[in-house]
């Protein structure tokens, strides 16, 4: 599939997208509260199982972002008709290279599945090995995002560097459905070149 970003080929998942004569989509989360839900810009017409999905994308902070923020922006791929299941990848620019916390610092990347297996769910039981650190992202900077899934495993890479490996996605091998363009809480989310190559 090409990289076509025109707006008959999206749906809006609970946010609000603006298509730039540039070739760039600009993308906001709208009435969703919490972290780490379904809101996204889908890709209507793909169903990806298998394959590679890449893209860049930049990520800038809203006027009005909580101090928490941290330019949220990534990919949902393998989301379900009604949005209600999907697996994700995202970067935290502002844990990337100008961060001078070692704790922030290692949670520059983050693999979760929705509904139930959010960043906090695995931070509140200890569970490691879905995120990573990040050393060539920042905030208002493009960084490209390549995702290699198969079956049940991704490989993700940020800038041309391998910065997570998930085994074990928790919605299974078989789970099929779209890709979105993922933004969270405080994101004034950009998007360029998204190219999606389904393997079966």
């Amino acid at each position: 599939m090409g990289n076509e970003f025109g707006r008959e080929l999206f749906t809006e998942v609970h946010t609000r997208a603006e298509f730039h004569s540039d070739g760039t989509v600009e993308v906001v989360k709208t009435d969703k509260e919490q972290p780490d839900e379904n809101t996204y810009l889908k890709r209507k017409d793909i169903v990806f199982h298998n394959g590679t999905i890449e893209v860049d994308v930049c990520g800038k902070l809203l006027a009005d972002a909580p101090d928490y923020a941290r330019g949220f922006i990534g990919i949902a791929f393998r989301a379900n008709e009604n949005d209600s299941e999907f697996e994700s990848f995202y970067i935290r620019p502002t844990n990337g290279k100008d961060c001078t916390d070692p704790v922030r610092k290692a949670h520059g990347c983050q693999y979760f599945s929705y509904p139930g297996y959010t960043f906090s769910y695995f931070r509140e039981f200890g569970i490691g090995g879905y995120e990573g650190s990040v050393d060539t992202i920042a905030l208002n900077e493009w960084s490209h995002i390549r995702a290699e899934i198969t079956d049940d495993r991704g490989v993700f890479f940020v800038d041309g560097n391998k910065v997570l490996e998930v085994n074990g996605f928790k919605h299974g091998p078989k789970m099929r459905g779209a890709v979105g363009l993922y933004v969270d809480i405080g994101t004034d989310g950009f998007f360029k070149n998204l190219k999606i190559e389904c393997a079966d």
